[in-house]
């Protein structure tokens, strides 16, 4: 169930690990208010840190773009999974090695950066590094398949299987990992969200005593955060809704809820169980005949919460999500 920090977050964490999209933006513009909330936490003493699970852009590229949404970055706030990747394979094989890079300049510039040599698929090398690349051509996936069935290590920066484009969202890394994994039946070292790689190289590079993970991913940031036992705050800015929030399992579920990231100010209550009822800031939540019930008024978060901790209730009772017929959210106004 959901928890409690009688201080606000910005206050009770000295690091917020921020996925980007659905959190800081959305296909590129920024979520209302996310600069502001940003700056608020920092100014509370809140260390930042940028982590995405696209391995094609480079930090630098990163930090440019949150900076001309008004969110202040620099190239060391920014951690991308091909980062993540390359100290995997940095780990493992050490500096010099010769690693196939499959993917787009971000996966290589990670790759150079920790002392790595990016070679292509025909070069000899000790592993294979794969990352999101619109440009990377099909007769390189097929020899790069090969070497990997053959016995070529191999590290895949995330296994996202779609991606948000300006045409709608697309095939993601994740499809061409399955793809792979089908022919090869060989299963790739994964750095990116849920796994823990990506997470721990970001408390590595910007420090921090007690990070939390904010993202808008049931499947990868909330997944990832339980994964390397650190609290989360889901924000719902992005894709995950009322439906997807109701039926969220155990393994997935956050520590806090908030509507956006105005909830890094604030302090999180959980809400209470009284006479059968989940009640928190003017709020009742109840199961009847299946369906979901929330009578009062009072802060649309604590609407959220107490939504969140009825219906994961009567999920784990039953076995089954509630019925959302019956309930709409209030809006910020």
């Amino acid at each position: 169930m959901l928890g409690t920090s009688e201080e606000p977050l910005c206050r009770g964490y000295d690091l917020a690990m921020l996925d980007l999209d659905g959190v800081v933006y959305i296909s590129g513009d920024a979520v209302p208010g996310a600069a502001e909330h940003l700056a608020s936490a920092r100014a509370e003493g809140m260390r930042l840190a940028f982590i995405t699970n696209n391995a094609a852009r480079p930090p630098e590229t990163v930090a440019s773009h949150l900076r001309e949404l008004g969110v202040e970055a620099q190239v060391e706030d920014v951690v991308t999974s091909a980062q993540a990747a390359a100290r995997l394979l940095l780990d493992r094989f050490g500096a010099g090695a010769r690693v196939v890079c499959l993917g787009a300049d971000g996966l290589e510039e990670a790759l150079r950066s920790e002392g790595l040599d990016p070679v292509g698929v025909e070069d000899e090398a000790v592993a294979v590094a794969t990352g999101y690349g619109p440009e990377v051509r099909w007769n390189a996936i097929m020899r790069a398949a090969v070497r990997i069935r053959d016995g070529l290590p191999w590290v895949a920066s995330n296994t996202d299987h779609t991606i948000p484009t300006a045409f709608g969202v697309a095939p993601g890394h994740g499809v061409q990992v399955a793809m792979l994994r089908d022919f090869t039946g060989v299963e790739p070292l994964v750095a990116g969200k849920p796994e823990r790689p990506l997470l721990d190289e970001t408390i590595r590079r910007v420090g921090g005593q007690r990070p939390l993970m904010v993202g808008d991913r049931l499947d990868t940031d909330i997944e990832g955060a339980r994964r390397a036992d650190l609290d989360s705050l889901l924000v719902l800015t992005g894709v995950t809704g009322l439906a997807e929030l109701v039926a969220a399992q155990e393994e997935v579920r956050p520590t806090y809820v908030a509507p956006d990231l105005a909830g890094l100010l604030e302090a999180q209550e959980a809400p209470t169980t009284e006479h059968g009822e989940q009640r928190l800031g003017g709020w009742r939540g109840t199961v009847a005949d299946g369906r979901l019930q929330v009578d009062g008024d009072g802060p649309v978060g604590d609407w959220w919460r107490v939504v969140a901790a009825t219906a994961w209730q009567h999920l784990d009772d039953t076995g089954e999500p509630v019925d959302l017929g019956a309930v709409t959210p209030p809006s910020a106004g």
